[in-house]
């Protein structure tokens, strides 16, 4: 699965009340931003707070590997103060791969909204309407240093500041946000409301994870909106289509460990330690805390005196975001003793290929049971059609199991690559089931289609590796592969592992068939 808009990086660190010298807290930013590393980039940067207090935020980037941006930090040590120690700090980092402007340094995120470095934020995706938004500030005389399209939201930001001086961090985001098309996933850091973080996302995967001395007395955050009108951010000049219309900001409560009082305010009992890891992947993660909250599309989670709390700009989406413990073990995303993560992915198969089975197949007895979608199995055979829709290898493992599903089925199995599905605007009907097959459960293209076919009526089954991903979320039912995390872009053991479920679904559909018994029990004594 080499996916769109996926591959760049994000890692962001927050600590309160937990202190740490600026070298610590590098150390944090670079080692999340090796985790990242798999994805391909050609630059990075990080975002820290300056030497002096209350000095504007310090960036810091480079083309190049991760390590060029830290032997570049380790030559500037003098000029950073490494030994201060800060109880409250927000840090920012960021692996870029070129789409806006070459590799350079001055493209390279985090990106600032002026010279004084008040608003900076690092952005995953591509924020389509960015020329118009370019436009419009440069008649507001904000002068662009940049090719990219992210330096336009930390200058719209800017802009927004200077237009409402009185919104809080969080609503500035809203706004913000509130005017950008296209996908994209963020983090907001800024000098003047030190120790608060802003995240959002839209199109592209955004993670939390928490890390308390205490441990967290909730398994989710509530959601509650607020029915006043939001004051919208007044920007006539700038032509809007539909899309970039304002929604209202909404008043949310917060996380675990904060007493909520009558009036829905958040209190965070003083001497409260925790720390926040925000992260384009949960394998950023995983070597800190197992506890994390996956955001959805248009959420807002902002961090202020501790204390999380999630937001939305608009009242669609679940009323709670639930905290999920990950069962992923630091080893599993460790290369070990292998070369790359693709061999060590390769030499795994035989144990991954186990994973997908375990528990889900009797051999004595000849039974499968898939407990995703068990309950969906008398839906599945009212259907008239199966479509198999994917990009990438994910595509190749519906292709390799399509004369299996149509002979133990014995419905016909359309297989379509996303992308040229929504191009064509298929036709799609009730009594279809539609499979859409992610490694990351995040392709943006796959998860197009899901929306369009799920709009349309259409029963919708989701095949992912990645627990808590959008298309896991947003299926009706689905099959999780067990792979364990793959790393390396080139797909070996998740490609196998779809198969393999693949198959294990053929076997459930055609189990009170008596004329196939025979061909099952073959393809069972294969497994």
């Amino acid at each position: 699965d080499i996916e769109t808009f996926i591959m760049c990086g994000i890692f962001a660190y927050l600590n309160h009340l937990t202190p740490k010298t600026r070298k610590e807290i590098l150390d944090i930013l670079l080692a999340g931003l090796k985790r990242l590393e798999y994805r391909g980039y050609d630059s990075a940067g990080v975002g820290v707070d300056g030497p002096q207090k209350g000095s504007n935020t310090l960036l810091i980037k480079s083309t190049g590997k991760v390590k060029l941006l830290e032997d570049k930090i380790l030559a500037s040590k003098e000029d950073i103060s490494f030994d201060d120690s800060l109880s409250v700090h927000v840090g920012i980092a960021h692996t870029r791969w070129a789409t806006h402007g070459a590799p350079s340094d001055l493209n390279c995120h985090p990106h600032r909204s002026g010279e004084a470095n008040q608003f900076t934020v690092v952005h995953n995706g591509i924020i389509t309407n960015y020329k118009e938004i370019k436009q419009f500030l440069m008649t507001k005389g904000f002068e662009f240093e940049s090719d990219t399209d992210t330096e336009t939201i930390a200058k719209l930001i800017g802009h927004i500041r200077s237009e409402h001086p009185a919104y809080s961090f969080r609503q500035m985001v809203e706004q913000t946000i509130s005017q950008l098309e296209g996908a994209f996933a963020c983090v907001f850091k800024s000098s003047l409301f030190p120790g608060e973080c802003v995240a959002t996302r839209r199109g592209s995967p955004m993670v939390i994870g928490i890390k308390s001395e205490f441990g967290l007395e909730a398994d989710s955050i509530p959601v509650q909106f607020d029915k006043a009108e939001a004051k919208n951010f007044k920007a006539k000049e700038l032509k809007k289509s539909d899309s970039m219309k304002k929604r209202k900001p909404s008043l949310i409560r917060a996380l675990s460990r904060a007493d909520f009082s009558k009036s829905q305010e958040v209190h965070t009992p003083e001497g409260d330690a925790i720390e926040y890891f925000f992260a384009s992947d949960a394998s950023a993660i995983i070597e800190h805390t197992n506890r994390v909250i996956f955001l959805e599309d248009d959420d807002v989670a902002a961090v202020n005196r501790g204390t999380l709390s999630i937001h939305r700009i608009n009242q669609e989406g679940g009323v709670d975001r639930e905290i999920t413990t990950l069962k992923m073990e630091i080893q599993q995303i460790m290369k070990g003793n292998f070369t790359t993560f693709m061999q060590k992915e390769i030499f795994e198969q035989p144990e991954s290929v186990v994973n997908t089975m375990r528990g889900r197949i009797d051999f004595e007895l000849e039974k499968v049971m898939l407990g995703g979608i068990k309950d969906f199995v008398p839906e599945i055979n009212r259907c008239r059609r199966l479509l198999m829709i994917a990009c990438g290898t994910s595509y190749h493992s519906a292709v390799a199991c399509r004369q299996l599903l149509e002979e133990l089925t014995e419905l016909p199995v359309m297989i379509d690559l996303a992308s040229d599905f929504l191009d064509r605007s298929t036709p799609i009907f009730r009594d279809d089931a539609c499979f859409f097959i992610s490694q990351s459960g995040e392709t943006a293209d796959t998860l197009a289609a899901l929306r369009y076919c799920k709009a349309r009526g259409a029963l919708v089954i989701g095949v992912t590796n990645t627990v808590g991903s959008t298309i896991g979320r947003e299926s009706h039912c689905g099959v999780h592969i067990n792979a364990g995390p793959e790393i390396g872009v080139a797909s070996t053991k998740a490609y196998t592992s779809q198969i393999l479920s693949l198959t294990m679904f053929a076997l459930v559909m055609s189990e009170d068939r008596i004329s196939l018994q025979a061909r099952r029990a073959e393809i069972i004594q294969g497994l």
